[in-house]
C-alpha cells in the first residue's frame, strides 16, 4: 500500500471509531440507564428512595466513561504511533474541560464543537506570529465565552432556536 492509501484508511478507521463512540454515548444518554443517571445527578437521595442502587449506576457510568477514554487514547496511539506522557498531564484535562465548557455542558454536540474550535484555533494561531500566545488567546476566548454564553455555544444556539421557532 502507498502512504496516501494508508493515511486514507487511517482516517476512515478513526471516523468509524468516532461514530461508534458517539453512537454509544447517544444511546446511553437516551436510554433508561441514562435517565437514571440524570435522576442521580439531579437528586441522589430521591433516586435512592425510588429503589435504585446508586453506587452500581455510578460504577457502571465510570466504567463506560473509562472504556470510551481508553478507546480514544488507543486510537490516538495507533494514529500517531506514539504514546507519550503529555496526554496524562493536568494540562490535557484542562483542555478537555475548556472544550466542553466552550461547546456546552449537558449537550452531545457541545464538546465536539468545542474540541473542533480549540484544536482549530491552536493550529491556526501556532502558525501565525502570535504562536507564543496561543494559551493566552485561548484563555481570553474562554473567559469571553463563559461570560457571554453561560451554557456554551451549542447551548446558546439551542436556546435561540427554542425561543424563535417554538
Amino acid at each position: 500500500m502507498r502512504a496516501d492509501e494508508v493515511t486514507k484508511c487511517m482516517y476512515y478507521f478513526v471516523f468509524a471509531v468516532f461514530v461508534f463512540g458517539f453512537a454509544v454515548i447517544q444511546r446511553t444518554v437516551h436510554s433508561p440507564f441514562g435517565q437514571v443517571l440524570k435522576a442521580i445527578r439531579e437528586n441522589e437521595p430521591r433516586a435512592v428512595s425510588l429503589g435504585y442502587n446508586v453506587d452500581a449506576y455510578k460504577l457502571l457510568a465510570f466504567v463506560l466513561s473509562a472504556a470510551l477514554a481508553g478507546l480514544a487514547g488507543s486510537t490516538k496511539t495507533v494514529v500517531f504511533q506514539l504514546a507519550s506522557l503529555t496526554d496524562a498531564h493536568w494540562h490535557m484535562s484542562g483542555e478537555v474541560i475548556l472544550m466542553t465548557l466552550l461547546g456546552g455542558v449537558g449537550t452531545l454536540l457541545g464538546p465536539l464543537m468545542g474540541a473542533g474550535l480549540v484544536v482549530s484555533l491552536q493550529h491556526l494561531l501556532a502558525q501565525s506570529p502570535l504562536g507564543n500566545w496561543v494559551s493566552v488567546i485561548l484563555g481570553i476566548i474562554f473567559v469571553v465565552c463563559v461570560l457571554s454564553f453561560r451554557s456554551g455555544i451549542i447551548g446558546e444556539l439551542a436556546k435561540m432556536y427554542r425561543k424563535n421557532f417554538k
